[in-house]
């Protein structure tokens, strides 16, 4: 496992703000090293941590203890694991970069954050199941780049029941694994101006 990557932290600071006191509940969807999951227990909310890699979850376990919490780890895919449950804030960090080829890597860094061509191979899934695992005026907290849509993933919220808004966006130079793929980011138009792009923090909320 690595360390948490910037637009970890970024989407901590938003989950800070959310209400995880005692008796809120979160689910932290592909939670890595356990960063996000740890943020909401050392709150006093109940937190939940899923994720594929068993390493992951094992790093998961480890962080909450060093922290002095209680995280659920459990392993599986996305919202699999939690099925029929419903928690007062989603968060998710999930893989986003685009990447030539459909086939998504099965092992290593690549499985931690390629997602597909555009990027959206789990944005899109998260974004058509989340409100069906959110609780009445729950939150989904999702991050990621502006390569892969800013407004195809508000659309989306939109479109199953969520009232979706970006809360944060912090724009930039690529990072090391873009910048080696820039030239097919561009002839895809994915690039901001400058061969920048922004990362981009979505609060999406569930009627009541």
């Amino acid at each position: 496992m690595f360390q948490p990557p910037s637009d970890s932290y970024m989407l901590a600071d938003q989950l800070r703000r959310e209400r995880l006191g005692p008796g809120a509940s979160v689910l932290d969807l592909g939670t890595g090293s356990g960063h996000l999951a740890v943020v909401a227990a050392l709150a006093g909310a109940s937190a939940v941590a899923v994720d594929v890699s068993l390493r992951a979850l094992i790093s998961a376990r480890l962080n909450a203890a060093l922290n002095g919490v209680r995280v659920t780890a459990l392993r599986g895919d996305l919202f699999a694991p939690v099925a029929g449950r419903r928690f007062n804030v989603i968060v998710s960090n999930p893989p986003y970069l685009p990447h030539p080829g459909e086939a998504l890597p099965q092992r290593g860094l690549a499985r931690a954050i390629d997602a597909g061509p555009r990027g959206r191979a789990f944005l899109d899934r998260i974004c058509a199941q989340a409100a069906g695992h959110l609780a009445p005026r729950g939150v989904l907290l999702l991050v990621h780049s502006s390569v892969n849509g800013e407004h195809e993933t508000l659309q989306a919220l939109l479109s199953h029941g969520l009232s979706p808004e970006v809360v944060f966006r912090h724009r930039g130079a690529l990072g090391p694994i873009l910048q080696a793929r820039v030239d097919w980011l561009r002839s895809g138009g994915m690039l901001l101006a400058h061969d920048e792009e922004e990362i981009l923090v979505i609060r999406a909320q569930a009627p009541r």
